[in-house]
């Protein structure tokens, strides 16, 4: 992971001193899970939104770091046992994302473009927030705390975009690369979770 974080870097140091640059704000939507590796336990997608700003350098190959602010999540549903009823836990991770990604203008028109990426992108959990719901009191199994959940969680990302004059939407998909919730112990074994992420952008090219 650190060379590839490294490749990329390089790339970009050497394309910025000469290649088309772009800078801007963005604002977006996002839907994301927590996927979970036990059969009798569920979750759910979460939606929410994202702040940031982008960069891109180069013109038919570019490269676009960003820096966004943004919630990720799921809901954990855990099953009845006996005559106490389902668990809920609503899990929020407060995030500031550092995607850096590699594109291909296809299609590089003056008023129109259209590009596909990919990359990875670096998460750094602020915060983590859990709400739970039911009789956890009385419920047998060890449940997840805030403390369970790790601080760094590493994506891979891929997608396509199109530009309009200014303005640039980029709709992605990132998969977890490693465990956000890591080796939990639960009474059939452990659970484990990454963190898995839909994001639709409309960023605006103020340069």
């Amino acid at each position: 992971m650190k060379k590839l974080i490294i490749a990329l870097v390089a790339i970009t140091i050497s394309v910025s001193g000469y290649a088309q640059f772009h800078i801007g704000p963005q604002i977006g939507y996002t839907g994301s899970n927590l996927s979970i590796d036990k059969d009798s336990i569920t979750n759910g997608l979460k939606n929410n939104f994202v702040v940031g700003v982008f960069a891109r350098f180069g013109e038919k190959i570019y490269v676009q770091p960003e820096l966004n602010w943004l919630t990720q999540g799921s809901v954990f549903k855990y099953p009845s046992i006996g005559s106490i009823s389902p668990i809920e836990q609503e899990i929020k991770l407060n995030t500031i994302q550092v995607p850096l990604n590699i594109g291909w203008r296809m299609i590089n028109l003056k008023v129109v473009n259209i590009r596909i990426f990919a990359g990875v992108a670096a998460n750094f959990i602020t915060n983590t927030t859990i709400t739970t719901s039911g009789d956890q009191a009385n419920y047998p199994e060890a449940l997840p705390t805030e403390d369970d959940f790790g601080k760094t969680q590493w994506q891979w990302d891929a997608g396509v975009g199109v530009d309009v004059l200014m303005f640039a939407l980029d709709i992605k998909y990132m998969g977890g690369l490693n465990n956000i919730l890591k080796d939990f112990e639960y009474s059939d074994g452990t659970l484990s979770s990454k963190s898995n992420l839909f994001m639709v952008t409309l960023g605006w090219k103020i340069l």
